[in-house]
Order: C-alpha cells, then sequence, then structure tokens
C-alpha cells in the first residue's frame, strides 16, 4: 500500500502544479490524547514520509514537531521522562505499520500491553485508532489521516480535526447559502443540532431565528398545533389563537430533530409545506405563507420505515435535498482527546479552577492519567458526544480538589465493558541468525536455500526483498541473485509494459495488490509503474 500512496502522492504534486485541486490520501498520524502539559492535547504529527517515500519515521523526545491542524506553532513531545532512541514507524505489509521499539529506549504499550521489539498493525486497526502509551505519561493516537486539507474551512464551532467530522464542515460549507432542505444523519448525542445550527449561522439566514423542536418530545394530539399554529377553539383547550413554531421561524431556520418520529397526518402537512411553502394552521381554511429553512434530523434508517409505511418516501425525497452524515464517536477516536480538554476545560471554568489546564512544566504528572486516557479512546461510546460529556463532568467533578483526574472503580467498569480490542500482533524481528523457532543459528549460505524455499519467503514477505533476506538468514544481494538464477521467478524488467499497464488498471493502481499479482520485487515494480506514467493515473 506504500507504493500505492507515493504512486498517489506524485499525482496530489502533479494537480497542484496544474491548479486542480489535489488529492486527499490517508497517511498514518499521531495525535497527542494526553501530555505534561494539557494544552497540547490534540497537536498531530502526519507520518507522510511513510506513504510518500516508504522510509522509516522516528519519534523521539526532541523530534519530529506536533502541531495543531491548521495552527503555526509546532513543538517535539519534549517531555525530559521520553529517550532520545527513537521509536520507529516503517510500512509494512498491505497498507499497515510496523513500529520498532529500541531495548534500550522509552518504554511503549499498547493500550495496556507492553511493546518487546515492535507490533505490527494492519490498516484496519490503523483506520479504528491504537492507542500508546510512552513512558506512561504521554498517551498517543496512531490513526489514519488526510494528507491535504481545503484552505480557509473554519471550524464553525465543531470540536474535532478527524476526517469524518472535516467532511461534515465541508458540507455545511456547500449547502449552507442554499435554499434547499437539509437533512441530518447520525447515531443519537452526536451532535446534529450543532451541525443544524452551524447551516443557520453560516448561510444568509443568521440575522433570523433558529427554531429547534424535538417532535419526539411533543404530545402526538398537540404536534399539529406547534408546528403550524392553531386557531382559538380548534380544539379542547385552544383558548387563544397560537402561532406555531413555522411562524416563529419566519426568516430564519426551523430544525426538527427525531423528524422520524412525525405522525403521518404531520408527514402530510410537511410535504405540503415543502412543495407550496404554505401552512394551515389547526381550525384554519385559509393558508398562510411562511418562509422559512428546513433542517431535519434524525437517528432513524427511514428508508426501513417506508417499508414499513410508518414513513412517506415523497416525504424524505424533499426533506432530503442535501443529506450530511455525522459520524459516531467510535470512528473519530482522534477527536476524543480534544474533545474531552473541551468538556473539561468547560466544566473547571464554571467551578472556577480552569488554570489547571494550562502547564509550562513538561516534568509535571500528566493531569490526564495515561491508563485513564487510554479508556477513554477505546471506550465504543455508544451514547456519543453527549455520553463523553457526561463522562467529563463526572470525573472532572469527581476529582475536585486533587492534582489530577482520577476514575472511581464504577466509572473504570464502564468504561472497560465496551473497549476496543488492543490491536495490533508482536513482531519477530528476525536477524537472519534465528531460526523459526527463535532459537539462535548459523547465518546460512545463500547456495543452501532452494527455489521453492525462496519463492514461500518471498510471498510470506509480500515481495519485500530485505525482509525477505532477513527471513532466509542470508545476505540482501544474494537474493537479487538467486530471484536471477530461478527458472520459476522473474524480476519487474521481465515484465511487458502491456502487462504492468493491464496489471494497474485492474488493480486501480494498488502496488500492494500488483506485486501479489505480478509476483515481482516492490520498489522494482514501483520504478516501472513510475516509468510507464501510470503514477499519476
Amino acid at each position: 500500500m506504500q507504493q500505492k500512496l507515493a504512486a498517489d502522492m506524485s499525482t496530489t504534486a502533479g494537480r497542484a502544479q496544474a491548479g486542480q485541486s489535489p488529492v486527499a490520501l490517508s497517511v498514518p498520524a499521531l495525535t497527542i490524547v494526553s501530555h505534561p502539559q494539557p494544552q497540547r492535547i490534540g497537536e498531530r504529527l502526519l507520518l507522510e514520509v511513510l506513504a510518500s517515500q516508504g522510509r522509516t519515521a522516528a519519534l523521539s523526545r526532541n523530534a519530529p514537531d506536533f502541531s495543531r491542524p491548521g495552527g503555526l506553532m509546532a513543538l517535539p513531545l519534549g517531555d525530559p521522562f521520553l529517550s532520545r532512541k527513537p521509536v520507529e514507524f516503517e510500512p509494512g505489509p498491505r497498507g499497515g505499520l510496523r513500529m520498532l521499539v529500541p531495548e534500550d529506549g522509552t518504554q511503549v504499550r499498547v493500550a495496556n500491553e507492553p511493546v518487546v521489539g515492535g507490533r505490527e498493525f494492519s490498516r484496519e486497526e490503523l483506520s479504528a485508532g491504537v492507542p500508546l502509551v510512552l513512558a506512561d505519561r504521554v498517551v498517543l493516537l496512531l490513526h489514519l489521516a488526510s494528507s491535504f486539507r481545503q484552505p480557509g474551512v473554519l471550524d464553525l464551532g465543531i470540536v474535532g480535526h478527524g476526517e469524518g467530522i472535516h467532511r461534515v464542515r465541508e458540507d455545511i460549507i456547500r449547502v449552507a447559502d442554499l435554499a434547499v432542505p437539509v437533512l441530518i444523519r447520525g447515531e443519537t448525542g452526536t451532535g446534529k443540532e450543532l451541525v443544524a445550527r452551524a447551516i443557520h449561522a453560516s448561510g444568509p439566514r443568521r440575522a433570523g431565528p433558529f427554531v429547534s423542536v424535538n417532535l419526539g418530545a411533543l404530545a402526538k394530539e398537540l404536534v399539529a398545533a406547534e408546528l403550524f399554529g392553531a386557531q382559538r377553539g380548534a380544539y379542547t383547550g385552544a383558548s387563544r389563537d397560537r402561532e406555531g413554531f413555522f411562524r416563529a421561524a419566519e426568516g430564519g431556520t426551523l430544525f426538527l430533530d427525531e423528524v422520524g418520529e412525525a405522525p403521518p397526518e404531520v408527514q402530510a402537512a410537511l410535504l405540503r409545506v415543502l412543495e407550496t411553502g404554505e401552512i394551515y394552521p389547526v381550525g384554519g381554511h385559509t393558508p398562510v405563507p411562511v418562509d422559512v429553512r428546513l433542517v431535519s434530523a434524525t437517528d432513524a434508517h427511514l428508508e426501513a420505515r417506508i417499508q414499513e409505511r410508518t414513513f412517506k418516501a415523497p416525504l424524505l425525497h424533499r426533506l432530503a435535498g442535501f443529506e450530511i452524515l455525522v459520524p459516531p464517536l467510535r470512528e473519530r477516536r482522534e477527536d476524543v482527546g480534544l474533545l474531552f480538554l473541551h468538556f473539561a476545560r468547560q466544566e473547571l471554568e464554571a467551578m472556577g479552577e480552569g488554570g489547571q489546564l494550562t502547564s509550562a512544566d513538561p516534568r509535571a504528572e500528566p493531569w490526564l492519567p495515561a491508563a485513564l486516557a487510554v479508556r477513554l479512546v477505546r471506550h465504543a461510546w455508544s451514547g456519543n458526544i453527549r455520553q463523553l460529556r457526561n463522562v467529563t463532568r463526572q470525573l472532572v467533578i469527581g476529582s475536585r480538589g486533587m492534582p489530577g483526574l482520577r476514575a472511581d472503580e464504577r466509572l473504570e467498569q464502564v468504561l472497560d465493558a465496551d473497549a476496543q480490542p488492543v490491536p495490533g500482533r508482536p513482531l519477530t524481528v528476525r536477524t537472519g541468525e534465528e531460526g523459526g523457532d527463535g532459537a539462535k543459528a548459523p547465518r546460512r549460505k545463500p547456495a543452501e536455500v532452494g527455489e521453492q524455499e525462496l519463492l514461500e519467503a518471498l510471498r510470506a514477505c509480500s515481495w519485500d526483498l530485505k525482509a525477505t533476506a532477513d527471513w532466509l538468514g542470508i545476505p540482501r544481494p544474494s537474493v537479487y541473485v538467486l530471484i536471477d538464477k530461478s527458472s520459476l521467478l522473474r524480476t519487474a524488467r521481465d515484465l511487458s509494459p502491456e502487462e504492468i499497464t493491464r496489471c494497474f488498471h485492474e488493480c486501480e493502481g494498488d502496488l500492494d495488490k500488483m506485486v501479489q499479482q505480478l509476483e515481482v520485487s516492490k520498489r522494482a515494480l514501483q520504478r516501472r509503474v513510475r516509468e510507464l506514467g501510470l503514477s499519476g493515473g
């Protein structure tokens, strides 16, 4: 996969030179979840060198620099308890990643498991997020992030730098100045009303009212009157005219949360409003024109409800003039630390203790302990951001008067009950002097390696020649010699341009898939692909 990413990086540069929009790529990144200086939570480091050049990236106390996305300041981790000897990251098979930990360097844990020698992570595990604990003081989340961000997109009052929330911001900007209805989808607690408010604040109706209505909280017999208004005497208890939410939102935005809970008669009335721009107050016979931007939200599967005949398909089509999907928190774990910091700051400021979240002492004990930070990023957050906010309040108030946060046993059990599995597999580093069982053995002579054994080793190592050499216990140059002599194998230079081009298109430019299909060295194939001008295709 690193070869594919390298090819894509060339495409990005070419598009930029041609004045076209660059292509955003997913590259490994490290985001600070906990640090002795709490204000640094949320800072990020992109490991672009792994994608662009397939090289090793090193991380130590003094380098490289982390910065907040879009920020100007950049600093190394700087914790004096971390070693100057770096932890190294290198590309792994099929788009994964290997982490190499020096024996006499910083102690590293993946979640709560110590790392000895190294650990390997699949691309799926990187996508989900891997919590790394350095010296029990600094917690980083290893994850995938975009290599390119469109400049000029503001935060819109939404906390987070994850890819999912960045797409939400871009969608808000795209639709905010248009008159089309917007349907916001997402699980409960993901912040759908916050998105609706951002649409209102970013559009031409920002000076008008923003009226929020939770249809699921209204009595079914009063929903129509609450929305469209009612004339005096229209129903028992209607002693005066009722304006209704639509007219209250005149010139602004009406946000209908839990729109899937609307009764059938209200659904029909909503469809009529969307088609004609007019409402009929309950008990009235004269239409009333309204000028309202309608934004709705749901956590329900409306298509399933259409099949069950409890929701009208035409209404869904009209409500969803444009759809925005808000991702659940478990799909944006890189934002957990920053969201936690945001809510903690709110709670502390309310108690007059906000100074705890700013520290200049790199030797201080972390305010957010490493074990607690790991629990936060591993939890599945079924209640999403609303649940995280409540947990943050519980921790801040429960730890009041203490130098750092402390979770009681009950909260620890809650956070552990639905935790992400510990990712990765121990990495067995083969030096060429070890047998398959780890026992010491003399380095082999190349002549002792048969053709079939060479082929099996190449396949096991995804055609990485250095890894193959280590696997077989022979020098790397000898692998080249054995390949040239083998009747079972061929090299990248033996491939015709037509065969490479056909395979490139069949594999959609994925160099790892091409290597598996063509069975040649990754680096050599990458050179041939570039020579044929396919890397920019």
